[in-house]
């Protein structure tokens, strides 16, 4: 077993190394222009919501506080007319990405943190880089990617755009797999 402050070095790298690759992804690949449809009439559907100055948040609707509401004759009437749709609202302005950037490096030493758990826990010093690989890369492709199917399974997302986001899942785990192969402590 390997001790977690031994493994700082790889978490961190990896870390670095998957935000890297995925800003280079987002920035001049394309792949992922299409994963949100553009609505008919869009602009009048927004001047039609803008008049309620909905507060930032999730929504569903029609929406039921339980389950018993759910089976209600009134709420089954809402579903049949529609629309029926999850929405998210954004405060109104420019997007800011330094936040949610640094959320997103959060996240990946977060990965890379519990990956070199796992990894540490079931490997050895010296252990060989295919060992260390196999093990980091199954832990990181789970943590970049399998809570990813929920949003298709639950929330209706395009199974296209679920499956290239585990794509570059896959990617950053190879990364950081390839991180902790390269920096495992060897004596």
């Amino acid at each position: 077993m390997i001790s977690l402050s031994a493994l700082l070095l790889p978490i961190v790298v990896a870390a670095v190394f998957v935000f890297i690759v995925s800003s280079v992804i987002h920035m001049v690949f394309t792949y992922h222009d299409k994963d949100f449809k553009k609505l008919a009439r869009e602009d009048e559907i927004m001047a039609a919501l803008r008049q309620f100055n909905i507060p930032e948040g999730e929504y569903v609707l029609p929406h039921a506080a339980n389950h018993k509401e759910r089976q209600s004759p009134e709420f089954k009437e809402k579903l049949a007319r529609g629309p029926v749709g999850f929405l998210n609202v954004f405060p109104n302005g420019e997007m800011s990405m330094g936040g949610s950037l640094a959320m997103w490096f959060g996240y990946t030493l977060l990965v890379s943190l519990f990956t070199g758990y796992i990894a540490g826990a079931a490997l050895g010093t010296g252990a060989h880089y295919l060992q260390v690989f196999r093990f980091v890369g199954t832990a990181a492709f789970m943590g970049y990617s399998f809570a990813l199917l929920q949003h298709t399974i639950w929330y209706r997302r395009s199974w296209t755009a679920t499956f290239k986001s585990m794509f570059d899942g896959l990617l950053y785990a190879l990364i950081t797999a390839g991180t902790f192969g390269w920096l495992w402590p060897q004596g």
